[in-house]
């Protein structure tokens, strides 16, 4: 009975291990972090399938366009690029003429490739911000390796497709058992900035907002027009203010 119990314990504390819950939750830090632009090629681009073509396309430029904002460094890599996988947009490379580009010509993890490997470990930084198509292959096989080599890794879960929703939520899961954690685009950038008053802060990441994420450019902009113009119509500040005149904010 009581090396029964043993075993149990151990088998317990084993699967606890494992699991994504286990991991820590851990902040996103612009000081420790790179940013990953993974096989996200335009012939691969069309297996997207699970996202509308218009927003994936916003996805995967605000994907690009973190590393801009935040002046963290950034490493591209393609997959096969010289066949049916195409090559990189050119706005990626226009954004990045200077960093690490790794043209795999055949491994499908791009951990598995020395020179993509070797990038990473140059940049000093544990942190790794990535997305690439497929989601259930180049961005959940790297995201485990990298894992497993000990690294942080946060995956932008609006600029990586794949072919069905299933096999979407399907790869995430298994990603998140493994500790990665699963950020959307807006989450990964308010990481980032921490503090509206920081810099970069409202003044960078505002128009950053407002040309990748519209619904948020278009809350600042309401509220810049409503202070430029000054004034409010009958109802609105029965909205903001309680019946004694004090603010509801």
């Amino acid at each position: 009975m009581k090396l029964f119990s043993t075993v149990s314990l151990a088998l317990a504390g084993l699967l606890s291990a494992v699991r994504g819950d286990a991991v820590p939750w851990e902040r996103i830090d612009k000081n420790n972090s790179v940013l990953l632009i993974l096989d996200i090629q335009v012939g691969l681009y069309h297996i997207a399938r699970d996202w509308d073509p218009s927003l994936y396309q916003n996805n995967i430029m605000a994907h690009a366009a973190i590393g801009q904002v935040f002046d963290i460094p950034v490493i591209l890599s393609t997959s096969a690029d010289t066949g049916p996988n195409g090559p990189l947009p050119k706005e990626f490379l226009e954004m990045y003429p200077h960093a690490p580009l790794i043209r795999r010509q055949g491994e499908v993890n791009a951990w598995d490739n020395a020179q993509f490997r070797a990038a990473i470990e140059a940049t000093g930084k544990k942190q790794v911000i990535l997305a690439g198509i497929t989601t259930d292959v180049c961005t959940a096989f790297l995201s485990l390796s990298l894992r497993a080599a000990g690294y942080s890794v946060f995956a932008n879960v609006e600029a990586s497709g794949t072919t069905t929703a299933l096999v979407r939520d399907t790869a995430n899961d298994q990603m998140a058992r493994a500790g990665v954690q699963l950020y959307s685009l807006f989450a990964i950038v308010c990481d980032l900035m921490r503090d509206w008053r920081n810099t970069p802060g409202a003044k960078e990441v505002l128009p950053y907002l407002d040309r990748y994420m519209p619904v948020y450019g278009q809350l600042a902009r309401h509220h810049a027009a409503a202070v430029e113009a000054g004034t409010l119509i009958p109802g609105e500040v029965d909205l903001i203010t309680g019946r004694n005149g004090s603010l509801m904010i």
